[in-house]
């Protein structure tokens, strides 16, 4: 049972460090634009099939790795300018908007890939599992907490140690202050949109080979980003990491001992932290 216990925590990490790096962006640019962006799920969605095509196009998962990621944020820079339309009106028509986005980016995943679930293999060197002891855990999960913990890694750095990060988290108190001392906020907003946007492409890819790809995991990725958002509090960088954990914890753990409920588990857990905590984990009042 120990065992257990131990092999589904860890399985939760794995799967809360991709929430994670779906969350922190959405996080991040609501907290700093108050835009609510519902394509964000779009974002995860086109990550995981341009991973697709380009592992099957050039045979290499490391390429499809750094490949989609920075495919998909500089599609979301470039684009910025056309969402900017949308961040003084209301979250109203924010969402409509944005959601209206995320159909067509769904629709168009379906015209060029169709409806058939594709599969994503994990690399070679990541194939199998590890032994410490008697607990064994999978390769490319391993390697999946690996990467979030060095990523985890360099936002800090980047959010703490630039001036990039000091603008960033001084906009999410004030954009007009930012203004005033002669920033240029758009191309902030800019690059942090095209942030956002890349890493919800990098989880997409990484989830590839331990769910596979489908043009309708958008908007299971987009629920997903929403509780862990809450969860761990608007606009906070470890909050969203927090968040993603728990939940990921939370629904791996359910998943076994008590099946029935492991669909509605994050929304109890969510509940629950609201009640006590109603900014998150690590949000703001």
């Amino acid at each position: 049972m120990a065992s257990m216990l131990l092999s589904q925590v860890a399985n939760g990490v794995g799967i809360g460090i991709i929430y994670f790096m779906i969350a922190v962006g959405m996080s991040i640019t609501f907290g700093m634009m108050r835009f609510l962006n519902i394509a964000h799920g779009g974002f995860y969605l086109l990550g995981a099939y341009v991973g697709f095509e380009l592992v099957q196009q050039t045979g290499s998962f490391w390429f499809a790795l750094v490949g989609a990621p920075i495919c998909i944020g500089l599609v979301a820079w470039l684009s910025e300018p056309a969402f900017s339309v949308l961040y003084r009106l209301s979250h109203n028509m924010q969402i409509l908007a944005t959601l209206g986005l995320a159909l067509v980016i769904q629709e168009t995943v379906v015209l060029v890939w169709d409806t058939v679930g594709k599969h994503v293999a994990a690399p070679g060197g990541l194939v199998g599992a590890v032994a410490f002891g008697d607990f064994v855990y999978p390769r490319y999960r391993l390697f999946v907490i690996c990467v979030g913990v060095v990523l985890a890694a360099g936002l800090w750095l980047l959010l703490e140690r630039t001036n990039y990060g000091a603008v960033l988290r001084a906009g999410t108190q004030s954009t007009d202050d930012i203004e005033l001392l002669g920033i240029d906020i758009r191309r902030v907003f800019a690059a942090t949109f095209g942030l956002g946007a890349g890493l919800a492409g990098l989880a997409g890819v990484l989830a590839a080979p331990i769910r596979g790809v489908e043009p309708f995991m958008g908007p299971e990725a987009l629920a997903i980003a929403f509780v862990v958002v809450v969860v761990g509090g608007l606009g906070s960088f470890f909050g969203a990491l927090a968040g993603g954990l728990l939940i990921g914890i939370i629904q791996s753990t359910t998943s076994v001992f008590w099946p029935a409920a492991s669909g509605v588990a994050m929304y109890v857990g969510m509940a629950a932290i609201m009640l006590i905590r109603p900014r998150g984990l690590l949000g703001r009042a």
